[in-house]
């Protein structure tokens, strides 16, 4: 039972408090976050702003931001929730691009808490609620949402979505949603939708998710088949019933943010009847987006870049992105890298992406309750036989300031 005399007057008390409320971290299923979200009243908001629910192992935030930028810029007023956060909790809860204020943020907490009563939920839950109640005071024409793990039973999926994009299908948190790639569709493929938009960004999509989009009645449309994109040396085209558009280079690197802006484009395309974009105002937007920690550079001279890579899917791109750098390095040059990741994650496969890549290693603990620890990171590294050489710290600034 919430008690109201302990409710915290801070946002980081509010953040050790949540943190608290549930013995675990990451526990799936929709029944609790929905009786919450039906005391909040969140599902009678008049008039309910457009939902598009953004799912997929990689690229999701990179995708929130195309269409929070977009949307933006088209006059409209946008909310958009993602995670995690690199810097402050404030950055997951954003309308027209500001982040939610301490105040606000507070609020909103206060809300969700008072709604709960008995109801256990976990951070990310409370956090969810706490963004979407945020959102529904604001008058909003557009709402962005980002899973945070899976589809299916993730706490966004209470929404109903006019239009829901899978980014992609790979490997990654297989103890909850199963370790093949069918089986990780599917329920990634959850946040479709009957009668709606249902947007896949990956060129091979696993059948499972093809299956069930079609068993529901989504209207299922996957790239190069319902829209195409096509690399040139003057940047990329896209295609699709509506015509082609010819689009300079993006800000964001890696060829896969062009398939993920392709599914960006689709869905806005999509939803013109409710919200008109013009063409124009997407291909001036879309190479200007940024995102940090994606492949971000952070200083030249030495040239210093951080990405949040964290599964194999994504350590393929960085080690594309890697290789790129290095056609232009002299031959005396090293790739020197910070490395950190928490432990559940697929430490030997990333391991192993990388390794013919980097040249030095310097490999420290971050500061997180799932953190992989500095003994299982230099004995991953070391049965992973990598070739570079490997340095070990206590904290990522020393490990920083031994690369740099």
């Amino acid at each position: 039972m919430s008690n109201p005399l302990a409710k915290p007057h801070s946002v980081d008390g509010w953040l050790a408090y949540i943190e608290a409320l549930h013995p675990k971290s990451i526990a799936m299923g929709l029944e609790r976050v929905s009786i919450v979200a039906q005391r909040l009243a969140l599902f009678q908001v008049n008039p309910r702003p457009t939902i598009i629910t953004v799912a997929g192992t990689n690229g999701k935030g990179s995708s929130c931001a195309m269409l929070e930028h977009i949307y933006t810029a088209a006059g409209f007023r946008v909310g958009c929730y993602t995670s995690p956060h690199l810097l402050r909790y404030q950055e997951r809860v954003r309308v027209n691009r500001q982040e939610i204020s301490d105040q606000d943020l507070c609020l909103a907490f206060s809300a969700v808490e008072m709604a709960r009563q008995e109801v256990e939920l976990t951070y990310f839950e409370m956090g969810t609620l706490a963004a979407v109640w945020h959102f529904a005071q604001q008058a909003l024409d557009v709402l962005v949402l980002e899973v945070g793990l899976g589809g299916r039973l993730d706490a966004v999926n209470i929404f109903d979505a006019d239009c829901a994009i899978v980014t992609n299908i790979d490997l990654d948190h297989m103890e909850y949603l199963g370790d093949t790639r069918e089986k990780i569709g599917l329920e990634k493929a959850g946040v479709y939708r009957a009668q709606q938009i249902a947007i896949c960004g990956d060129r091979t999509p696993p059948q499972s998710l093809l299956d069930y989009a079609v068993s529901i009645g989504a209207r299922v449309h996957c790239i190069q088949h319902a829209f195409e994109v096509q690399g040139h040396s003057a940047g990329w085209s896209y295609r699709d019933s509506n015509g082609t558009l010819n689009i300079p280079p993006l800000s964001l690197t890696g060829v896969f943010q062009q398939d993920n802006a392709a599914s960006v484009i689709y869905a806005i395309r999509a939803l013109r009847t409710q919200l008109p974009v013009p063409d124009t105002v997407i291909v001036d937007i879309l190479p200007h987006v940024q995102l940090q920690g994606r492949f971000q550079y952070l200083q030249r001279n030495p040239d210093v870049i951080v990405d949040v890579a964290h599964n194999p899917q994504a350590a393929l791109s960085l080690v594309d992105n890697l290789n790129e750098i290095k056609k232009t390095m002299s031959k005396s040059g090293k790739l020197i890298a910070v490395f950190a990741m928490l432990a559940d994650k697929d430490i030997d496969a990333v391991v192993q992406i990388l390794k013919r890549t980097i040249d030095i290693w310097h490999v420290a603990e971050i500061n997180h309750p799932r953190a992989a620890s500095l003994h299982q990171l230099s004995d991953t590294l070391k049965n992973g036989q990598v070739n570079g050489i490997v340095h070990t710290h206590l904290t990522v600034a020393a490990a920083l300031q031994g690369g740099v």
